[in-house]
């Protein structure tokens, strides 16, 4: 057959992008296309399946194609996605609804009524559920929705229905499952007694019965699929996860003690640890999330990217004009304003709970806050503050995972956010760690074409293929002279939540009643 090639289809909050690389690990084509997230009300977001498959089939056709490789020597292609991203289906894969996308966090009283069960399978989480998972939002679905739910064969993830349209098989990820359904191996899987307890003991036969790790191959591309996508049907399907753990593999963290941070429209925090550490307030630990014989710990900020898009779009169109007349991009002239700032922003913290906090405070109903604002300050102060307030939200993370008892041999960052040599500095300073990254950036895409190269074959584990596919490139170190300018206002950052808890919370119910006043 010649030079075998795999494709890793990464399905964002914002777009997909398809990836072909070769079995060392090079990119060879690569294509993106967006779609647009549904945000009715505060709190909500939603996403219509269809874009994502008419996304993947655009994505992966333009890759295939400036890849300049021969479609039949495509042996692998591997999907992972956002999670919790739920969607509830006919048998025939046929959606109910718009899917209720990863940072929909409307069912925090289904999370709350399930943190106080109380239930044994909660120490796998810390002992709090997220309403960004599967169970709070399934049973948001059969609480207001009850007619579709009964009609639902199956309620699932993005991910699964894209295998599905793919192979024509339903099967979940472990990972997924274990991160997101409250599934615990060492528990005996799926948690059947906790639904029984929460009144939805049919939900369990909604669920695939099958679950598969990372890289376990799913089956052969159905004709239908292979035609649309322009592949060969003998192309094999491997199992992915979620797309922070996706990118685990494609940072090459196969060790205990290796820790990555995934710097995206939200900023992901794993670190992959020999035991489990309960005494954290970091999500996990998970049991063989990622590999066999190891336990996940992570943490999560909901809003990072996303805090940094949304300062361009709403207030960057002297940033815009600016770069227009030089001829260059929007991020270096904000990037450059920044840069001109010193390091904490003349006495501005920014808290970054824009979508609510993930980790360490779990707390859905916090809100974002800029402390300190003077008429001194100006659009660089601000953009430089969001930089500065979500490394201190990694900070606070690596904090917490310390006083678990877990110590980092080495941060791995990738994603979105690596393009920026000013965040990306930050990040080092505030957190007072080098940070090393690796030939390709697009960690996540590269890591779901390692469990397509497993998954064909091509390697026996993925963690062999991690280490024939995965490169470091470069190391950011912290500058020692910033390290008490960011002690300080860190210290700040973390003694602003306690006294605004009560303001936020007030303020998001508010809101919660107007919209519903207003339907």
């Amino acid at each position: 057959m010649g030079a075998q090639y795999v494709i890793g289809l990464d399905v964002g909050t914002q777009s997909l992008r398809a990836m072909v690389c070769d079995l060392a690990g090079t990119p060879l084509g690569s294509a993106a296309k967006a779609y647009p997230t549904h945000i009715d009300r505060v709190s909500w977001a939603e996403q219509d399946p269809a874009d994502w498959w008419a996304a993947a089939v655009e994505c992966t056709r333009r890759a295939v194609a400036e890849a300049g490789v021969d479609a039949a020597n495509i042996v692998g292609l591997g999907v992972d996605s956002t999670s919790c991203t739920v969607l509830p289906v006919r048998r025939d894969g046929t959606p109910l609804r718009r899917a209720l996308l990863w940072m929909d966090v409307r069912a925090v009283a289904q999370a709350q009524r399930i943190t106080q069960t109380g239930h044994p399978v909660l120490k796998y989480v810390s002992g709090v559920e997220s309403a960004e998972w599967m169970l709070p939002k399934a049973l948001w679905i059969k609480e207001n929705q009850p007619d579709l739910y009964a009609a639902a064969d199956l309620v699932i993830e993005c991910q699964d229905w894209l295998n599905h349209r793919l192979t024509g098989r339903w099967v979940a990820s472990l990972n997924q499952a274990t991160c997101k359904w409250n599934y615990a191996s060492p528990a005996g899987g799926y948690p059947v007694d906790l639904l029984q307890q929460l009144g939805a003991p049919e939900l369990v036969d909604k669920w695939p019965t099958e679950v598969l790790p990372l890289g376990a191959p799913i089956g052969t591309l159905t004709p239908a699929a292979a035609a649309e996508l322009g592949l060969h049907p003998q192309v094999v399907v491997a199992q992915g996860g979620i797309d922070a753990y996706t990118a685990m593999l494609g940072l090459g963290i196969t060790a205990p003690g290796q820790m990555a941070l995934v710097m995206g429209t939200s900023t992901c925090h794993m670190a992959l640890c020999d035991r489990g550490l309960f005494e954290t307030h970091v999500w996990g630990p998970y049991p063989d999330a990622l590999l066999p014989g190891t336990w996940i710990l992570e943490g999560g900020q909901t809003t990072t990217g996303a805090i940094v898009t949304w300062f361009r779009d709403q207030f960057g169109l002297a940033a815009e004009q600016a770069a227009q007349r030089r001829g260059s991009s929007v991020w270096e002239v904000l990037d450059e304003q920044a840069a001109a700032v010193p390091a904490g922003c003349e006495g501005l913290v920014l808290l970054d709970y824009f979508q609510g906090n993930r980790t360490p405070l779990r707390d859905p109903q916090a809100r974002g806050a800029l402390v300190g604002l003077s008429l001194k300050h100006t659009a660089g102060h601000l953009f430089r503050a969001i930089y500065e307030g979500t490394a201190y939200g990694t900070r606070h993370i690596l904090a917490d995972l310390a006083q678990g008892g877990f110590r980092g041999s080495g941060i791995f960052a990738c994603g979105g956010g690596t393009r920026s040599d000013l965040w990306l500095q930050i990040h080092a300073d505030v957190c007072g760690l080098p940070l090393y990254l690796t030939t390709v950036p697009d960690a996540t895409g590269l890591g779901t074409a390692i469990c397509a190269a497993a998954g064909a074959g091509c390697f026996t584990t993925v963690t062999a293929a991690a280490g024939e596919m995965v490169h470091v490139a470069r190391r950011v170190d912290p500058d020692p002279a910033q390290r008490a300018v960011y002690d300080f206002l860190f210290e700040r950052y973390v003694e602003l939540y306690p006294p605004l808890r009560g303001t936020m919370h007030r303020l998001a119910a508010h809101v919660s009643a107007a919209e519903a006043a207003g339907e």
